[in-house]
């Protein structure tokens, strides 16, 4: 039981990307902003934690040789992590019939060696990361009315530092902020309502789209608790990796 808790749970120094199924494809955006469509890029030797949800019907993200299969389902997210060891170009599959064009739904993941890796991320720069979109969309959408203009709180629960973080439900209940649950209390607000406060939070559902909750996600990650400073673009070089590798070998390749 440990050992498939180490290796189903992301290490917290993994490099998240997002990736949202839709018939027939895999759209896919790195932290940094770049986005790719049936393609995955990632670096030798660093974790890679895979943030996944569907904008339709349900799919299967499945990269055979990696040993990663996990359902991607419409409002809801799932996660799965990985670390590959061998640069290569790899199959990526769709591993659930999701309509007329299922088989189609293919693409690769191609791993590279890290410094290649970052000059690919230097080519694709420009774009604009998620957590700096979802900073302007908290805006536009009247978010800080009630969170405050940086997630410090007012008439809504403050946001800084939320994620990982316990929460205190009116019920009595309690439970660890995590995506799904910003996702539902951003849809479904009522749904679980925090301690101390009303049930006043107007519900976003079919207002945002599942790329748009992906960026409000990534900006309130952004907001730490040593201070809720605004999103700003990060540089295209990531942190290299630790010398140290998990030894479960389900998720390496």
């Amino acid at each position: 039981a440990q050992i498939y808790f180490e290796n189903s749970r992301p290490p917290k120094n993994a490099n998240e990307i997002y990736v949202v199924g839709k018939q027939w494809m895999w759209k896919i955006q790195h932290s940094t902003g770049q986005r790719e469509i049936n393609e995955l890029h990632v670096p030798v030797g660093r974790k890679v934690k895979l943030i996944m949800t569907a904008e339709d019907t349900i799919h299967d993200f499945y990269i055979p040789a990696f040993r990663i299969k996990a359902d991607v389902l419409p409002g809801k997210y799932t996660t799965q992590w990985f670390e590959a060891t061998k640069p290569g170009t790899y199959h990526l599959f769709c591993a659930e019939y999701c309509g007329m064009n299922h088989s189609g739904m293919i693409g690769s993941v191609i791993v590279m060696q890290p410094s290649e890796f970052d000059n690919w991320l230097s080519g694709n720069a420009g774009q604009q990361s998620p957590a700096v979109a979802g900073q302007q969309l908290y805006q536009s959408l009247g978010c800080v009315s009630c969170h405050g203009a940086t997630g410090e709180g007012g008439r809504g629960p403050g946001l800084v530092g939320l994620f990982g973080r316990k929460v205190d439900l009116t019920n009595g209940q309690s439970l660890t902020a995590d995506e799904s649950y910003v996702r539902e209390s951003i849809e479904n607000p009522q749904a679980k309502i925090v301690a101390g406060f009303g049930p006043i939070m107007p519900t976003f559902q079919g207002q945002v789209t599942p790329e748009q909750l992906i960026q409000l996600m990534s900006f309130i990650k952004s907001l730490q608790v040593t201070g809720a400073q605004p999103a700003t673009a990060p540089s295209p070089k990531l942190a290299p990796s630790p010398a140290s590798a998990p030894s479960g070998p389900p998720n390496r390749q």
